[in-house]
C-alpha cells in the first residue's frame, strides 16, 4: 500500500472519529458546561491519557512496531506473533499492578495533578471519584493501542482508526441511557469512558481474527523476561519511557498550572486543544502511523535513496493539510466553537475565552503535524534516545513560558507557550535529522511549503474579508438560528477551500493534470475490479 493511500485510509476513518468527537464534546458541553462539575471531569478524563504515550502510542509503540514490521519481513508471520504475543503479556502485567497502585493512591494524586482544587473539598472528592472509575480505561486503551500496532504492520488501516468512533458513541449514548440515573452526570460520562476501552478492545480482536492474527497471552512472565528480544525491546522502550515521562511532567505541570488559573480555565482549554486535535488527529496521526512501518520496511531493505523519498512525501503532505487548516482556525475561531459549543450550559464568555485559546494553539499546529511526519525517522531506525533529548528541551521551554505568560495572559498564555515549544521542537527534529544525514530538507520542497504559506494567507484574507461582508450586509450572523449560523460557517469554510484550491493550482502547488490522471487511474481499476 502506498503512503497516500495509507494516509488517506487512516487519516479518512481518523476524520470520522474527530466527527464524532465534536458530538461527543457538544453533549459535554449541553450537560457540563465550564465550571466546577466539568473540570473535575476533563481531570479525569486527561488522567488516563496523561499515561497513553508511555503505554499506548508512545514509548511502547514506537519500540514494538519497528521491531515487529521487521521481523514481518525477516522471518514470517509465525514467529512475529510469537514475539507479539510474549510482548503483551508484559504490557498486560505492568499494566494492571499500575493501574491497582494508582486506585489506591487516587486522592494523593488528585490533589498533585490540581492544586488548584485545594479550596473546595467538594472538587477534590468529585474528581477523585471520578478519577477511580475512568483511570482502568489504560489499561484497556493500552492493550487496544498494541493491538492496532499489529493491524498497522500488515498495513491494515481502518480497524485501528475505527476504534475511537467507539468511545465517542459510547459517551454519547450515555447521555441518554446511564446519566438520567446518575447523581451528576459526570458519573455517567466517567463509566462510559471505561466500558468503551472494553469494546475497543472486542472490536480489534474482532479486526486481528479476520487476517488470522490470534495473540496467546503468557503467564510465565519471568521467563518472558530472559527471551533475547524481549530484552531488545525493553532496551528500545527504556529511552522512550523517559522521553513519555518527561512528556507526561509536561502535561501534568500544565494541569497544574491551568487550575491555578481559575474555574473554567481547564475547561475552556480542553474544547480549544479537542479542535486543535481535529486536523492534528487527522493528519498528524495518520501521517505518524503510515509512516514508521513502511520506513521500517524500507530501511531494513537498505533503499536510502526511497526512504528519503518517503520521507519528503510525507513532509510535503504535512504541510499541504496542515497550514491551510491551522489559518480556517485561526480565522473562524468564535464562529466555530459558537457553534459547535455554545448552548445549555456553556456560555457566550465561555466561547470568547475558548475562541483566543484555540487560535494559539492554531499557530503551533503545523509544527505538530510536522513533528509527527519526521519522527518516525528516528524510530524506524531503532533510535529512541534522539526524541527524548528533544523532549527534555521543549519540557524546559514549554515549563518557562509557562510561568512568563499565565499571569499576564491567564489560559492564552498557557496555549501560547505550548506553541512556543511545538517551534522548537520542529527547530530540534529539522537539525537533527540534517546533523545525522538522515534526512535534509531539499530547496524544492522549502519553495513548496513557503508557496502552501502564501496561499494560505491568501485564503485567510479571503475568508476573512467574506465574513465581515456578511455581517456588515446581515448583521452579526452568530446571533442567528443554529441551522442559519451552520450554513453560513459552512459556506465560509467551503469557500476558502475552493480558494485554496484555486490559489494552489495557480501558483502551481497542485498540478490539476497529475490530479485529474490520478482520478481517471483509480475510475479504471475500480471498473476492472
Amino acid at each position: 500500500m502506498s503512503l497516500f493511500k495509507s494516509i488517506a485510509t487512516f487519516g479518512g476513518f481518523t476524520l470520522l472519529s474527530r466527527v464524532t468527537g465534536f458530538v461527543r464534546d457538544m453533549v459535554l458541553a449541553n450537560f457540563l458546561g465550564a465550571g466546577l462539575v466539568s473540570d473535575a471531569f476533563f481531570v479525569s478524563f486527561k488522567l488516563p491519557n496523561l499515561f497513553r504515550s508511555l503505554f499506548a502510542e508512545g514509548a511502547f509503540t514506537s519500540a514494538f512496531v519497528p521491531l515487529f514490521s521487521q521481523k514481518l519481513v525477516s522471518e514470517g508471520k509465525k514467529k512475529s506473533m510469537f514475539f507479539a504475543s510474549q510482548a503483551v503479556s508484559i504490557l498486560f502485567f505492568f499494566l494492571l499492578l499500575f493501574v491497582l497502585l494508582f486506585e489506591l493512591l487516587m486522592p494523593y494524586v488528585v490533589q498533585v495533578l490540581a492544586p488548584g482544587f485545594a479550596g473546595d473539598v467538594g472538587k477534590i472528592e468529585l474528581a477523585t471519584t471520578l478519577c477511580r472509575i475512568t483511570f482502568p480505561f489504560l489499561l484497556f486503551i493500552s492493550i487496544v493501542s498494541f493491538q492496532a500496532g499489529i493491524l498497522n504492520s500488515f498495513e491494515k488501516f481502518a480497524a485501528p482508526a475505527t476504534a475511537p468512533i467507539i468511545l465517542n458513541l459510547t459517551m454519547i449514548c450515555s447521555a441518554f441511557v446511564l446519566v438520567p440515573f446518575m447523581p451528576s452526570p459526570a458519573y455517567g460520562f466517567a463509566f462510559a469512558i471505561t466500558i468503551a476501552g472494553i469494546l475497543e478492545i472486542l472490536w480489534l480482536r474482532y479486526a486481528l481474527r479476520k487476517i488470522d492474527v490470534r495473540i496467546h497471552p503468557y503467564i510465565h512472565v519471568h521467563k518472558i523476561l530472559k527471551n533475547s528480544e524481549i530484552k531488545t525491546l525493553f532496551k528500545r522502550i527504556a529511552p522512550g519511557v523517559v522521553g513519555a515521562g518527561i512528556y507526561q511532567i509536561n502535561m501534568v505541570v500544565d494541569t497544574i498550572l491551568v487550575s491555578l488559573v481559575g474555574t473554567g480555565a481547564i475547561s475552556w482549554l480542553y474544547y480549544a486543544n479537542r479542535l486543535q486535535q481535529l486536523p492534528l488527529g487527522v493528519v498528524g496521526a495518520a501521517i505518524s502511523v503510515a509512516l514508521l512501518p513502511i520506513l521500517s520496511k524500507q530501511l531494513k531493505a537498505q533503499n536510502m535513496a526511497e526512504s528519503r523519498q518517503t520521507q519528503d512525501k510525507a513532509v510535503e503532505y504535512a504541510a499541504l493539510l496542515s497550514i491551510p487548516a491551522a489559518v480556517l482556525m485561526i480565522v473562524l475561531a468564535r464562529p466555530m466553537i459558537n457553534i459547535l459549543f455554545e448552548h445549555g450550559k456553556f456560555t457566550s464568555a465561555d466561547t470568547i475565552k475558548t475562541s483566543y485559546a484555540l487560535m494559539a494553539y492554531a499557530v503551533g499546529l503545523p509544527c505538530y503535524v510536522f513533528v509527527k511526519a519526521l519522527m518516525p525517522n528516528f524510530f524506524a531506525r531503532g533510535d529512541t534516545v534522539t526524541p527524548v533529548k528533544f523532549s527534555a528541551v521543549v519540557f524546559a521551554v514549554n515549563f518557562c513560558f509557562n510561568l512568563m505568560l499565565m499571569v499576564p495572559f491567564g489560559h492564552v498564555g498557557i496555549a501560547v507557550a505550548t506553541t512556543i515549544a511545538a517551534f522548537v521542537s520542529l527547530a530540534q527534529y529539522i537539525y537533527g535529522l540534517k546533523k545525522r544525514n538522515f534526512w535534509s530538507i531539499s530547496k524544492p520542497l522549502l519553495y513548496k511549503i513557503a508557496k502552501i504559506m502564501f496561499i494560505s494567507a491568501l485564503m485567510g484574507a479571503s475568508v476573512l474579508a467574506l465574513e465581515t461582508g456578511i455581517n456588515t450586509i446581515c448583521g452579526n450572523y452568530l446571533k442567528y438560528h443554529f441551522i442559519i449560523k451552520l450554513f453560513i460557517f459552512g459556506f465560509l469554510g467551503s469557500m476558502g477551500l475552493i480558494c485554496f484550491l484555486v490559489f494552489a493550482i495557480a501558483f502551481r502547488v497542485l498540478n490539476l493534470r497529475e490530479m485529474l490522471q490520478t482520478f481517471v487511474k483509480r475510475g479504471k481499476a475500480k471498473n476492472a475490479d
